[in-house]
């Protein structure tokens, strides 16, 4: 029995191919918007790739990019096919094309969904990347004068002035490296040596922070060295009172940043992958309809359409059955040749000038 058979008149027909024939054209806009989507994201995300670790976190833009292209060049297609339907002769051309281009369609469908799921499964990939990405750019923070690296202060700070934010996970990150270049420190001085004399690697720690983690908002001026002395400043608790400066890190605020990018790109893409399976099933009506007018040579006559030809049991099991009668057959194929007696058996060379002796008769 077929699943959801609906019953189409020629003029019910011919409506259904023009709305499909428009609805194909809409598709074709919505793989632009799919196109543009997925280049927005790539251009975020090659924005700030001098804080993020080399990783998987191009693969949702270039999908969405891919997925949006080959939307284009099929619904161009399907709006050509939806066309010709409207007549019976040029629908002929298309009764063998029309199966496969479905199948096509239904494959293409399931990209744009896991598309849609990617942007939404994409946020530990993108946070491992922020995550190692800053390590590495504010420890290179200091190395201004080094070709390849001597960018890095300013897209620092430039990033924590934008995203008002300070250091990869807060505002203590600073506290561990060196941020100040050698070149900027007066090795005469025996505060200098000191500090550079009291930890294992050699370097000169502070407990402040870069000017870009400075609040503005902030009515006091802004307290970026010895944060956490008290004494150094007047009216200063460390521990009770609110620091000035930025207290979100860098990781978290680029996180949240992009997952409001992906999670709104996310959802047009599940809505474009809706409206893209309501036009597929239109398609197969539309396909199944004009199918039995062939069969039955009559184009004013009512046909029936339906989802599938049988129950969803039914063409589970029949489609099974292919599969596994592929198998046998090429199994049976395969031991056939096997024992096949033909196989290996050595054939005699001979010709006209190249017989043996025993089979040539003697004269008596």
């Amino acid at each position: 029995m077929a699943v959801l058979k609906v019953k189409f008149t020629k003029t019910k027909r011919d409506k259904l191919a023009q709305i499909l024939w428009i609805l194909n054209w809409v598709s074709v806009a919505t793989g632009v918007i799919l196109f543009s989507l997925g280049l927005f994201l790539k251009i975020e995300i090659k924005k700030r790739s001098e804080v993020m670790a080399k990783g998987e976190i191009n693969s949702v833009p270039n999908m969405l990019i891919s997925v949006g292209v080959i939307a284009c060049i099929i619904n161009f297609l399907g709006g050509k096919i939806c066309y010709d339907c409207s007549d019976t002769n040029k629908f002929s051309r298309w009764r063998l094309v029309m199966l496969p281009y479905i199948v096509c369609t239904l494959c293409f469908t399931f990209c744009i969904l896991v598309g849609a799921v990617m942007c939404y499964t994409m946020r530990n990939e993108l946070e491992e990347s922020l995550y190692l990405g800053l390590r590495d750019a504010i420890k290179f923070y200091k190395d201004t004068d080094i070709p390849g690296r001597c960018f890095l202060k300013k897209t620092i700070d430039l990033l924590q002035i934008g995203f008002q934010c300070c250091g990869n996970n807060g505002f203590r990150d600073w506290f561990e490296i060196q941020w100040i270049s050698v070149r900027y420190l007066n090795m005469a001085s025996k505060e200098v040596l000191d500090r550079l004399k009291s930890n294992v690697d050699g370097k000169f720690l502070v407990d402040g922070v870069p000017f870009s983690c400075c609040n503005p908002n902030s009515p006091r001026p802004c307290i970026q060295y010895q944060l956490t002395n008290n004494t150094a400043h007047y009216n200063y608790d460390f521990l009770m009172e609110e620091l000035n400066i930025w207290m979100k890190g860098c990781r978290q605020a680029l996180l949240d940043y992009y997952t409001g990018i992906m999670r709104s790109i996310g959802l047009t893409v599940l809505i474009i992958w809706l409206f893209e399976i309501s036009v597929l099933i239109g398609v197969r009506y539309l396909q199944t309809a004009m199918k039995n007018v062939l069969l039955l040579g009559d184009p004013e006559c009512e046909s029936d359409g339906w989802l599938l030809e049988n129950s969803f049991v039914e063409t589970a099991k029949y489609n099974f059955s292919i599969i596994k009668n592929l198998g046998k057959a090429n199994q049976i194929s395969t031991v056939s040749e096997m024992n096949d007696p033909n196989i290996d058996v050595q054939t005699a060379n001979y010709g006209p000038d190249n017989v043996p002796s025993k089979s040539i008769p003697k004269a008596s």
